[in-house]
């Protein structure tokens, strides 16, 4: 069962992108990893720009727009990032490249290349980081 249940994940997580790049329109970068219920706003979706090799997790927000100011931004995640289970990208934030966001977080700032953020808002507790495959490795 465990077997069955970890390969049809990874069959999703796969066509799920580019179910989002060549529908939605949204510039979404190769390798790319968006778990199920992960929510990729889809009211503005031109306004997505999702990196090489990133990986967003159950239940996570990524948006580009605020009904309540009009607002209608582009926000970016760069390459080989990780955004944690429950976390929220609030619209016109830029995540560098090799970022691990972590699990609850709210982004509300932009967020440098190689380091990790957590907490409401996310702040970055640590810097230097590279990502491969979604594991933290000191550089």
């Amino acid at each position: 069962m465990y077997n069955l249940r970890s390969n049809l994940w990874r069959l999703f997580t796969n066509v799920y992108p580019k179910y989002l790049r060549f529908v939605k329109h949204m510039d979404i970068g190769d390798n790319v990893r968006i778990a199920p219920q992960a929510h990729i706003d889809k009211t503005y979706p031109q306004g997505i720009h999702i990196g090489n090799e990133t990986i967003i997790l159950k239940g996570s927000f990524v948006l580009s727009h605020d009904s309540c100011r009009s607002l209608h931004v582009d926000t970016y995640i760069g390459d080989h990032c990780v955004i944690g289970i429950n976390c929220i990208i609030l619209p016109g934030v830029h995540i560098g490249s090799h970022v691990v966001i972590g699990a609850g977080s709210i982004v509300s700032k932009d967020i440098p290349s190689h380091s990790v953020a957590v907490g409401n808002p996310a702040k970055v507790i640590k810097e230097g980081i590279k990502v491969v495959n979604g594991k933290i490795q000191n550089m």
